[in-house]
């Protein structure tokens, strides 16, 4: 079971673990538009899911950016999801104002099916822990890592190594 902090706090997450060789779950989600989105509409792509608690705070802020600059060199089979529980809304509003346009934000507040489908819901903040997946072509996930404290940065060149690994 994997455990994480939030601001130092222990936080509960579900009991799924999603590892490396694991098939992704469905989940739908919702694009800024309030269109869904499944996981299956991403299928034959790898994608890079760059999972953050809120777009409006510092270390949320400058992962989706660096993300975001890092996709012009992934190639073009590859797609950077950026999934939080803020509303699509407040989420069309950041990439405008930090003028982010090399990835795709997506919701999941409504149902939390993003959170459950990877195990990532922080069940007391009702919001997604700091985490990174890295699936391939046929919806296998190659790179986990769920980031042990809340507030950190995730392991930016290991995930990108990880999508890089995946376009050879």
């Amino acid at each position: 079971m994997v455990q994480v902090t939030f601001k130092g706090n222990p936080v509960t997450l579900p009991n799924k673990e999603v590892k490396a060789g694991d098939e992704i779950q469905n989940f739908t989600v919702l694009a800024n538009d309030l269109s869904p989105v499944t996981s299956r509409d991403k299928a034959g792509e790898i994608r890079l899911f760059s999972v953050v608690p809120s777009l409006d705070t510092g270390v949320c802020s400058d992962q989706t950016k660096r993300f975001s600059d890092a996709a012009a060199s992934l190639g073009e089979n590859v797609e950077i999801l950026a999934v939080s529980c803020d509303l699509p809304f407040a989420q069309k509003r950041w990439t405008e104002i930090n003028q982010v346009d090399n990835l795709t934000t997506l919701s999941d507040h409504r149902d939390l099916s993003f959170g459950e489908a990877f195990g990532v819901t922080m069940q007391e903040l009702r919001l997604l822990a700091r985490s990174i997946f890295v699936v391939d072509e046929n919806d296998k996930v190659t790179y986990v890592e769920y980031v042990a404290e809340g507030t950190d940065h995730p392991d930016y060149d290991r995930a990108i190594e990880a999508v890089k690994e995946l376009t050879k």
